[in-house]
């Protein structure tokens, strides 16, 4: 009889060092949230069971990711081991799988890996074996010298029999836990080591982002800005882009009214003049920005380069999404766009990713903006 495989995928943390002003699973790679291409992953025949779990303040964005791949998402906890804990409650499967919603680069084959690990080990564990001289110090001085034959990198997925699992986790109770691995080493056996990758990254800051560029000094008194924003669609009957409003079957899953070439372009201003991002200026968290008209965010953001001595000189945006038809709406978004800015050099494109990637699968609406500022 085969036996039933579940993953869990750990979306719930808030990812602060990665310094975008909310959940960096949110932060787009590669025209999609980072999340999305975990999830996609994990999207196998092999895999029979997924459970997500996310913050109860993220928690409808990321339950819209997850209803295209029929995934059940859950409530997590303050930490990794209370979100796991909440996790395990729904899994029925005879193997589990526990990955890392931050590992967005892992492959088929060390899923396939982990899964056979268990049935021949009773757990299997993902990691990398350290190839750099290893050291642990205490005051900055090297106190003990590791052998790095015996050393590994843990990453994720890490997968057990589900019973097991749940037995050490019961057993832990309130402890915290880095990882699964230690949690089973500590109440069931040893954890089984098997093979990972070193292309099975942990996103954990901005600069692992490859798509996010930091601002740019051009020559003379020009600044160049990038910024980038996705956002995934779920109810509603219209989106609302470069503010306008245009009727669509959907709606876009956001704090504010889901804007995402605004978001774009007021990161990639707030990036050319060295200034911190929106999620710092505007945090999901605050009331005071819950459905908010986001070109009313991006005339703050103006009034701060304005403080610096600056001002938007050309702004260039980027659409990519397979609906609504935007075309007849490119004058009307520059002409708002123009008034909030300050300047009449807009210029708006949309397009499709022919059905390619999140976008393409009609998941939603992605959109990049490059901007120059010089000073007024």
């Amino acid at each position: 009889m085969k036996n039933k495989i579940s993953a869990i995928i750990c979306a719930a943390g808030k990812g602060e060092r990665a310094g975008f002003g909310k959940n960096k699973l949110l932060a787009p790679l590669y025209g999609a949230p980072a999340l999305w291409h975990t999830l996609e992953k994990f999207n196998i025949d092999e895999i029979d069971e997924v459970i997500v779990t996310a913050s109860k303040p993220d928690f409808k964005e990321i339950a819209a990711l997850c209803k295209p791949f029929g995934y059940k998402t859950v409530v997590g906890g303050q930490t990794r081991t209370e979100s796991v804990k909440n996790a395990l409650k729904s899994v029925t499967g005879d193997v589990v799988l526990i990955h890392d919603g931050a590992r967005p680069f892992v492959t088929r084959e060390i899923i396939l890996e982990c899964i056979d690990s268990v049935l021949r080990f009773s757990s299997g564990v993902c990691a990398v074996k350290l190839t750099d001289t290893a050291v642990l110090a205490k005051f900055g001085e090297i106190c003990e010298r590791i052998d790095r034959d015996r050393a590994y990198r843990v990453q994720t997925p890490q997968g057990f029999f589900t019973e097991d699992i749940k037995r050490a986790y019961a057993l832990a109770k309130n402890a915290v836990y880095t990882d699964d691995s230690a949690v089973y080493g500590e109440f069931v056996a040893p954890p089984r080591l098997f093979e990972g990758s070193e292309s099975n990254v942990k996103l954990t800051f901005k600069s692992d982002y490859p798509q996010y560029m930091p601002h740019l000094t051009a020559s003379g008194d020009i600044k160049i800005g990038f910024g980038a924003d996705v956002h995934a669609f779920g109810e509603g009957t219209s989106v609302t882009l470069c503010g306008v409003r245009i009727p669509c079957d959907r709606g876009l899953v956001a704090h504010s009214d889901g804007d995402a070439p605004v978001h774009a372009l007021m990161d990639g201003l707030l990036s050319a003049a060295g200034l911190k991002d929106i999620g710092h200026y505007f945090p999901v968290d605050d009331e005071a920005y819950s459905g908010v008209y986001s070109v009313e965010m991006l005339k703050k953001v103006v009034a701060l380069l304005k403080e610096k001595g600056l001002k938007p000189r050309n702004v260039s945006i980027t659409i990519q999404a397979e609906k609504p038809r935007l075309s007849p709406h490119i004058d009307e978004m520059c002409k708002v766009l123009a008034e909030a800015c300050g300047t009449q050099e807009i210029a708006v494109a949309a397009g499709t990713t022919e059905e390619l990637g999140f976008v393409g699968k009609g998941l939603g609406i992605a959109a990049y903006a490059a901007v120059t500022v010089t000073k007024e």
